[in-house]
């Protein structure tokens, strides 16, 4: 017997906090669309279970403790809206792209991020084969220290700019999304 919605949403938002590849696969369909994925590394743009591992290694590389408590579920026959908070420390850069390139690199600050999200998960089968969100993206970057700029977040995100360091965490997180990715493969299909 498959989940029911309530415990596809939390077990959506679990994969993201473990890096989980069964999980992955139990909740994820393999159609599955991540209409957020234009900011992520490009392996979290892969259709199914191993695009949702790439977002998680990409926000776990970025953020310690990820934690996504959820404040509330509504539903209907093909769609769950979750609200949550987005939990964690800012212990790695995190970064961001654009057209799959390096967008902006933030280097760790330390800081704590605790802000609160909507998103909107499409299903069909019993598996989640669509997300979307709403995220207060501004009030993350303002306990990040990005916006409005801190005189010292803004020199940090300059210097690794030109020192290379920005491109080098790209091309680092980049790898550990893919990585992640390939997870869900290796783990269900071990002879490959």
């Amino acid at each position: 017997m498959g989940m029911d919605t309530t415990e596809l949403a939390h077990g959506l938002f679990r994969i993201l906090e473990t890096g989980d590849p069964v999980l992955a696969a139990d909740v994820v369909g393999e159609d599955f669309h991540n209409r957020e994925a234009a900011v992520s590394p490009p392996a979290c743009a892969i259709p199914g279970p191993a695009g949702v591992l790439a977002s998680g290694a990409w926000m776990r590389s970025a953020f310690s403790d990820l934690r996504f408590p959820i404040l509330g579920v509504a539903r209907s026959d093909h769609q769950i809206w979750v609200r949550l908070r987005m939990q964690g420390r800012h212990t790695g850069p995190f970064v961001r792209f654009k057209d799959e390139a390096l967008d902006q690199a933030i280097p760790p600050t330390g800081r704590t991020i605790d802000f609160e999200q909507i998103h909107v998960l499409d299903l069909r089968d019993g598996k989640v084969i669509k997300h979307e969100a709403v995220r207060d993206d501004i009030t993350m970057l303002g306990q990040l220290g990005v916006f409005p700029p801190a005189p010292a977040t803004a020199l940090r995100m300059l210097a690794w700019r030109m020192t290379g360091r920005a491109a080098r965490a790209a091309a680092q997180v980049a790898t550990q999304a893919a990585d992640a990715a390939a997870l869900l493969r290796d783990t269900t299909h071990p002879d490959r």
